[in-house]
């Protein structure tokens, strides 16, 4: 069986060398997405063994979801790391190079646009609230879709 690997920090090192930003704006994005994942419990049963202290870390806003992305799953987020659901929703919304929303709610919520000032954004409490909500409001579109014409978008 193969590995779907959503995302690995070390393939965004060049943009945030060439953007100047310092190390570990690579975790940002997808740690943002990865706290989230944890709020909503969608990690596999394995990983929600293996990081008990992580997740607790999280959820009392002791760690954020980057820091957690970078320094304790090696900035590697993969479908074995997901629920049955979190996959679910991860391989529609997730999607860097097909029709995910995740880079256009991004982009959207923080106001930044190409490659390098995508990955300008803070790693802070009050940027995980800002996109979370987009999460949140992705993930119940996608389990409760308005329509079949909206449905199609995801396929």
């Amino acid at each position: 069986m193969d590995i779907h690997v959503y995302d690995k920090a070390r393939w965004h090192q060049d943009s945030i060398i060439e953007a100047g930003l310092s190390e570990g704006q690579e975790f940002v994005h997808t740690g943002l997405y990865v706290g989230w994942l944890i709020e909503k419990g969608l990690l596999s049963e394995e990983m929600l063994e293996d990081c008990v202290d992580e997740i607790a870390a999280f959820n009392q806003r002791k760690k954020t979801g980057p820091q957690i992305f970078g320094n304790d799953w090696d900035g590697v987020l993969s479908d074995e790391m997901l629920s049955e659901e979190g996959n679910a929703f991860s391989l529609k919304y997730f999607d860097f190079g097909k029709k995910g929303l995740f880079t256009q709610d991004y982009k959207k919520i923080f106001g930044v646009s190409d490659d390098n000032d995508f990955f300008s954004v803070e790693d802070s409490w009050e940027n995980y609230d800002k996109i979370r909500a987009c999460f949140e409001r992705a993930f119940e579109q996608c389990n409760n879709p308005p329509s079949k014409a909206w449905w199609k978008f995801w396929e």
